[in-house]
């Protein structure tokens, strides 16, 4: 027990959550409890998940911002290899933090987590030169009930760390780059996607 420290409503926003795990570590590498229903339920976090997931990316690739319309899911996700920016944007449309957003740098040094809710829009940037990027989901993929906010909408405002450029254009990703000179890579579908006023009509 006692294998993880949960920080709270980050950002001040409710239900977000940033894990870490105790490392325990000597000269021969480290062991650590990813998950742990018991540490997760003690602190407050009744989750149940039906479906892992992993990806691999190269830097510059941004992934989101993605949604579920009809079966949302709750996703905890981590970083095996690499490091990545990832964000979670809240559509929750009673919420008091409706359409704010929070991230966090996810690496496999700090080996922290990120608990998104059912609710969000999540997505993330890779910033070394690749990524492993692990997740659990509390429900199942159900095909074609993807949804997707544009990755740079200014009602948004996210704060992509190391992009660069301007472009006129939701979504497009031509004339983005990292710090470095790394082109942006985001695929067709993500460069396409509404902005929050366009997708969502409170």
């Amino acid at each position: 027990m006692g294998q993880i420290t949960v920080e709270k409503n980050v950002g001040g926003i409710e239900g977000l959550c940033v894990i870490t795990p105790a490392v325990h570590g000597d000269n021969r590498g480290y062991f650590m409890e990813t998950y742990n229903q018991n540490d997760m339920e003690e602190a407050g976090l009744h989750l149940n998940f039906v479906q892992d997931n992993q990806s691999s990316s190269t830097k510059g690739v941004l992934r989101g911002l993605h949604f579920q319309k009809q079966f949302p899911q709750g996703k905890l996700v981590r970083v095996i290899k690499g490091s990545v920016f990832d964000v979670a944007v809240d559509l929750r449309k009673d919420s008091q933090t409706y359409g704010k957003w929070y991230g966090v740098e996810l690496t496999e040094e700090n080996k922290k987590q990120f608990y998104v809710p059912e609710g969000f829009a999540h997505g993330y940037l890779v910033l070394s030169d690749s990524a492993e990027f692990c997740y659990k989901c509390t429900d199942f993929y159900h095909p074609g009930d993807d949804g997707g906010l544009a990755w740079n909408d200014p009602e948004i405002g996210i704060e992509w760390p190391e992009v660069t450029g301007t472009y006129p254009g939701s979504g497009a990703c031509a004339g983005y780059t990292l710090s470095d000179g790394t082109p942006l890579n985001i695929n067709e579908r993500d460069q396409n996607w509404p902005g929050i006023k366009d997708a969502f009509q409170f």
